[in-house]
């Protein structure tokens, strides 16, 4: 570990390892296999660079994305570590030529896609080189039970097959619940991995919900709030980024858009100029955005609710991955949720698949109505303990008063219990609304004594309330297309009148807008001091300009921390300017002396 430690200094520029990255890199130089789940933004890649520098050989990396690979490729290289990528971007040329290099033992890590594996010349290859170590990144990918499996990623055990003697595999993602963490051990072959779970929480994220918001409007106030940050909006249909893009380009803010409905020519110009800074913001489907590695993006917006908590978790963590503030919105709607019903149903899944697909639905439904902390939720979903509320959701920081729903919600149980648990939230809402609905005559349900019970509440406001309950775990939704609402043991205390219920009263949108907002203000939203904040500018410039000469994202050559931290130091010397984190001797030699001059000018 001392070795590893040297080569965290010289290549990375950091003193010490994360939490988690110790136990991971000391297992795979001891031989074992490991399994790293590691919320974005806590230095997975280091977990496989740094042994890839100790072990003789290639380490192989199966990375899902092109745009991903060159990202990666592009930082380690300006780090001084000999890296390359093989996919479908080369000419056959530029293939024959890497490859030929990877057999001469050219380069210490190579960054394939999962098909790569599926090509016989490879796989030929592979058994005439060295190959220590296989790293999987974004893991979750292996698992039908995951929320983005990729049939391709089940061609990755092969390897074993290729390879003598058997590499260490390590996985890594980002979130796995403990049903994916065991089809990820048990679909690698993973030999008694070694488990490292660092945790979900994101103490740099601030995570909201907003209910009942003229989305549009909330989005342009928001976006128009952050100038000069770089910002993600998700939306769930290729129509929906269509218009919403078109929306905001109308109001003159710089917006590109992707999804897979645009050219291959034309996602990759959009995503290229958001990755260099060109471009501050991008309206997109999840089609964009696995494994990006641009490191300051300040916030992410759901325009749409996505279809589970891990799709949701993994894009909004796309924020401040470079561990200053980042702020994570959720527009919250239920014709959302009918969205995503339509998309479970015109999938090809089998009816288990489907199954599963509406239970991760009703979960992310439920995150939607919670009224605990949301950072604790996400956290608990993971199968963590909670720990301490956040203190920064738009939960923890809701200063509205606490309303008494006691009797509202004795109300809703009794009525369930009465329509014998089989009917949804909507139905419910109507026997207790007393509306006039031939469904509710059908059954008879205008003549249960709960009939019109609530009829000083608009249909939508009981539907809220039901959907409220069963977030706290009062109530729960069955698995299937049209949700069944049961009852669960924690109704009987409240029943009893032996506990009461609160609930906060929905705000309206301008009041959840205000609720939204942190305290990231101009630089790009880094949070740097007042006085340091034309400095900061300064040196994001040159680095924008270094980076366009090299045709580098802006963050292989440094990140936002590293830059606020020469704001800090003013390092005027070589000597000072090492001790900043972020900067080996690799960067230091390409980059440093530029960076000390305009710091020393500064001063001067």
């Amino acid at each position: 570990m001392e070795q590893a430690r040297r080569i965290l200094s010289r290549f990375f520029g950091y003193d010490a390892f994360r939490k988690g990255q110790e136990d991971l890199i000391g297992a795979i130089l001891d031989g074992r296999d490991v399994l790293g789940v590691m919320p974005t933004g806590a230095g997975k890649s280091i977990c496989y660079q740094v042994p890839a520098m100790l072990l003789p050989g290639a380490t192989l990396v199966v990375s899902p994305l092109i745009s991903l690979m060159k990202d990666q490729v592009d930082a380690v290289n300006a780090a001084g570590i000999p890296a390359t990528f093989i996919n479908s971007s080369l000419s056959a040329k530029e293939t024959n030529d890497r490859l030929r290099d990877i057999y001469e033992g050219k380069y210490k890590l190579v960054y394939i896609a999962p098909e790569r594996l599926e090509s016989e010349r490879f796989r030929g290859l592979l058994r005439q080189i060295r190959v220590p170590l296989v790293a999987v990144d974004e893991a979750h990918c292996v698992s039908q039970w995951g929320h983005d499996f990729r049939p391709s990623y089940m061609s990755i055990v092969h390897l074993l097959r290729d390879i003598e003697p058997r590499p260490v595999m390590a996985a890594f993602t980002a979130t796995a619940t403990d049903v994916v963490k065991e089809d990820i051990v048990a679909r690698l072959r993973l030999s008694e991995p070694i488990r490292v779970t660092t945790g979900y929480a994101r103490d740099n994220l601030s995570l909201s919900v907003v209910k009942n918001a003229d989305k549009r409007d909330y989005l342009a106030r928001f976006i128009r709030e952050r100038p000069g940050q770089a910002g993600i909006v998700y939306a769930s249909t290729r129509r929906e980024v269509d218009a919403c893009q078109q929306y905001l380009a109308g109001l003159g803010l710089s917006v590109g858009k992707y999804h897979a409905g645009l050219g291959e020519e034309e996602r990759a110009a959009t995503q290229e100029a958001f990755l260099r800074d060109d471009l501050q913001l991008i309206v997109a489907t999840n089609a964009f955005g696995m494994g990006i590695d641009k490191s300051n993006v300040r916030y992410v917006v759901h325009h749409n609710m996505p279809k589970n908590v891990e799709a949701y978790y993994q894009e909004a963590g796309r924020a401040g991955r470079d561990g200053e503030p980042g702020e994570c919105v959720l527009l919250f709607s239920p014709q959302d949720v009918v969205t995503q019903k339509f998309f479970i149903e015109q999938s090809e899944a089998d009816e288990e698949r489907k199954r599963n697909d509406y239970r991760l639905l009703n979960d992310m439904v439920e995150y939607a109505h919670t009224s605990d902390c949301l950072q604790r939720s996400i956290v608990r979903y993971f199968g963590e303990e909670g720990g301490e509320p956040c203190g920064r959701c738009s939960n923890c920081t809701d200063e509205r008063e606490l309303k008494d729903v006691t009797s509202e919600a004795q109300l809703v149980f009794a009525c369930v219990a009465s329509m014998k648990q089989r009917f949804g939230v909507t139905l419910t809402a109507k026997v207790l609304r007393g509306a006039n609905d031939a469904k509710v005559r059908q059954f008879g349900f205008d003549n249960l004594r709960w009939y019109g019970r609530m009829s000083g509440s608009s249909e939508k406001e009981i539907v809220q309330l039901i959907h409220a309950l069963v977030a706290d775990g009062y109530m729960k939704l069955s698995d299937t297309q049209y949700p069944v609402v049961l009852l669960t043991e924690k109704v009987r205390p409240v029943l009893s009148g032996d506990e009461r219920v609160f609930r906060r009263v929905e705000p309206p949108a301008a009041a959840s807008a205000g609720r939204t907002r942190s305290g990231s203000r101009g630089s790009g939203g880094s949070q740097v001091a007042p006085k340091d904040a034309a400095l900061f500018d300064r040196l994001r410039a040159l680095r924008k300009e270094i980076a366009d000469r090299e045709g580098v994202p802006p963050f292989v050559i440094f990140h936002d921390a590293t830059l606020k931290e020469m704001c800090e130091l003013r390092p005027a010397s070589e000597h000072e300017m090492r001790r900043v984190k972020g900067i080996g001797d690799a960067k230091f030699a390409k980059y440093g002396r530029a960076f000390v001059s305009l710091i020393r000018e500064w001063a001067e």
